[in-house]
């Protein structure tokens, strides 16, 4: 495996909650493609047996002491290493593939102006047995929400798969608690003078049960009203 770390150094923030039938394969993927320092993983005082599969796979735990996937993450962020250049951020599920990760870590390597990198669910390979008309047509209405309140361009701005610098993360005061994490980081990144690149990826069925519900979209809607107010 070519280590493409290179003068850089990486770490991984994921947030689980119940994921013992996809924390094992989302960790054995990343470690695959990349070289971490570390992989950080959060756990939401899950009733399986995700912290222990977690452990076994070489990744570092944290036990979540707030609730939501945004808590969670601001958990990780305390923790990220000071001379790693670069985060990985993505769900413990085994939906977004690893593979994707070296390009998008390339991207920032060669533009000093973009600050993250997203994943675009939608301009690549999706599994049918991902697809759901709903979340699709819910997706659709919150990025133009996000695009007229906050003037972020983003196709899908809830991707779960992120490369961010860690510079832009060390001194953020995170304020969303659940879903609505990917709006306030989207806002954060280009209020800190940095630009957002997509790249389309794959995106496969989850493996376990779905956590986002059709009611977090009012959560994430009402995020989007919120940011608009740092402007």
């Amino acid at each position: 495996m070519e280590d493409i770390r290179k003068n850089y150094s990486i770490d991984a923030i994921i947030a689980a909650f119940n994921e013992e039938e996809g924390i094992g394969l989302t960790l054995s993927e990343m470690k695959e493609h990349l070289n971490f320092e570390n992989i950080l993983v959060i756990d939401g005082n899950s009733r399986d047996k995700t912290v222990e599969i977690a452990k076994d796979s070489g990744a570092q735990i944290l036990q979540q002491t707030g609730v939501g996937k945004g808590d969670a993450i601001a958990e990780g962020i305390k923790h990220i290493g000071f001379n790693v250049d670069y985060v990985v951020v993505t769900d413990a599920d085994y939906t977004y593939p690893a593979k994707h990760v070296p390009e998008m870590i390339a991207l920032l390597e060669a533009n000093p102006n973009v600050g993250m990198v997203c994943g675009n669910r939608f301009y690549g390979k999706v599994d049918e047995k991902a697809q759901n008309h709903l979340f699709y047509f819910g997706n659709i209405i919150l990025a133009w929400s996000h695009r007229m309140i906050n003037g972020i361009d983003l196709k899908d701005p809830l991707t779960g798969l992120r490369v961010i610098r860690a510079e832009i993360l060390r001194n953020w005061k995170v304020k969303s608690a659940g879903f609505d994490i990917e709006i306030e980081l989207n806002s954060h990144v280009i209020r800190s003078g940095f630009k957002i690149v997509e790249v389309p990826i794959c995106y496969r069925s989850r493996v376990g049960e779905k956590k986002l519900k059709a009611r977090h979209g009012l959560e994430i809607l009402k995020r989007i009203f919120l940011e608009a107010a740092y402007y």
